[in-house]
């Protein structure tokens, strides 16, 4: 891969490597640290004059620290006379605020891509948006990528009787996810209507389909604290499922997540590794994890080559 550099932010090294095996090449030297007062600072090892770099950095953990990172090393590789600069962002922060729901409510998400643009970036990659219109924040080039041919890969080899399944959106707002996977699986679907009283607390849930004698696959884009994810499990369990799975693209698992899924009735919580996961997976046995980097990495080799 001549004239490409890869470089990761402090928040996922450990998929940047992925990728740089994939594509048979070396990763970019950068230190990152910070200031005695919290300030980040980056410092890029080698020289990227007229190369073609691209920023592994995802929102997690430490989101605003994260976001800043990455910031400042898309504009220090920018002013360092980089030829292009791709920020790789597997899951992108502040992308549940993607509209204006209420009276004075920000749209972060679009302020998110402004500082993107401004910082220096010419193409953003990512994965499994939370609302594909966030690609429209942007006057740059976009690409989503999907979770849903690693995701199908993984049901079909550790699912026994996946073929009588049933895929279960937690909310209305994902029944054309949960509709396309069930097509390409050739089985039943079924979604959960819910209501919330506020953010990450759910009031009622009424399950619209038959999972009887099924086994329940609840699919969504993410998972937080999980509590809709194990009222949904339970309410499965209540409708005849005889086994429930979770699959999400991005595994937050923030606040009290760890403890629900100890104590929940799943079988498994799968997720993709968009954002780091071995910590969690020692706490929580029943967090999997779907190696997406092979995504990745093809999606940077289709760009280099259309280039």
């Amino acid at each position: 891969m001549p004239n490409i550099k890869v470089f990761s932010g402090s928040s996922h090294v450990d998929l940047a490597q992925k990728i740089c095996d994939r594509l048979g090449i070396e990763q970019g030297k950068v230190v990152t640290k910070k200031f005695s007062n919290g300030e980040c600072s980056v410092e890029i090892g080698e020289s990227v004059r007229g190369e073609d770099v691209y920023i592994v950095q995802s929102g997690c953990d430490e989101v605003n620290d994260m976001l800043m990172e990455l910031l400042i090393m898309i504009n220090a590789c920018k002013i360092a006379s980089a030829c292009r600069v791709t920020a790789l962002i597997p899951c992108f922060p502040y992308a549940r605020q993607d509209k204006k729901d209420k009276s004075r409510a920000p749209i972060s998400a679009k302020l998110v891509a402004n500082m993107l643009s401004v910082a220096g970036a010419d193409h953003i990659i990512t994965m499994d948006l939370h609302a594909s219109q966030i690609q429209g924040f942007f006057d740059i080039p976009v690409d989503n990528l999907y979770a849903e041919p690693a995701v199908i890969k993984w049901i079909k080899e550790n699912i026994q009787d996946w073929r009588n399944s049933c895929i279960v959106s937690p909310d209305a707002g994902g029944a054309k996810r949960v509709t396309s996977m069930a097509d390409r699986l050739n089985v039943d679907f079924a979604l959960i209507h819910k209501e919330r009283k506020r953010a990450n607390e759910v009031a009622s849930m009424v399950l619209v389909g038959d999972v009887k004698d099924q086994v329940a696959i609840l699919l969504d884009d993410m998972a937080d604290t999980c509590g809709t994810f194990c009222h949904a499990a339970e309410k499965l369990i209540e409708a005849g499922a005889s086994k429930v799975y979770a699959i999400c693209t991005h595994g937050i698992f923030s606040g009290p997540a760890i403890t629900r899924i100890n104590e929940s009735v799943f079988e498994a919580v799968v997720v993709t590794n968009t954002i780091p996961q071995e910590e969690r997976q020692k706490q929580a046995p029943k967090i999997q994890c779907i190696d997406i980097s092979i995504i990745l990495a093809e999606a940077s080799c289709t760009i280099i080559t259309e280039e």
